[in-house]
């Protein structure tokens, strides 16, 4: 497991939302899981690009950060559901406007990421 060498710098509000949704899936697990999407198997589908283990790694750290819950139900099989928390449920409204504003420019970011992907798959 990774262990960090430096204490992260939690100065200013921008470095500790970062800290909290650094991660690649985590702010899609949230939204989805706000959407309703609440079983592992459920949110593996709706990513399929992530691999289980990194999926439960991201469903953890965001349970540390108290931005969900994680419900164990005693049947066999064992199931398991996430839900937000009201601290989790704070971020929505966040995630939406950053969500409408990648809708807004989408045409003019996807050809500035394909543009740095060309150069950097030529060097």
């Amino acid at each position: 497991m990774y262990e960090r060498k430096m204490l992260p710098n939690l100065n200013c509000g921008l470095d500790l939302i970062g800290e909290v949704l650094y991660g690649k899936w985590k702010i899609r697990l949230l939204w989805f899981i706000h959407q309703g999407h609440q079983r592992p198997s459920e949110l593996q589908r709706k990513i399929p690009d992530a691999t289980r283990r990194v999926l439960n790694m991201q469903l953890k750290e965001l349970e540390d950060h108290e931005l969900i819950e994680k419900k164990i139900y005693a049947v066999v099989p064992p199931k398991v559901e996430y839900s937000l928390t009201e601290f989790g449920k704070t971020l929505i409204p966040v995630i939406a406007m950053l969500g409408n504003w990648g809708d807004e420019n989408e045409a003019r970011l996807r050809e500035l990421i394909l543009r740095r992907l060309g150069s950097s798959l030529a060097e």
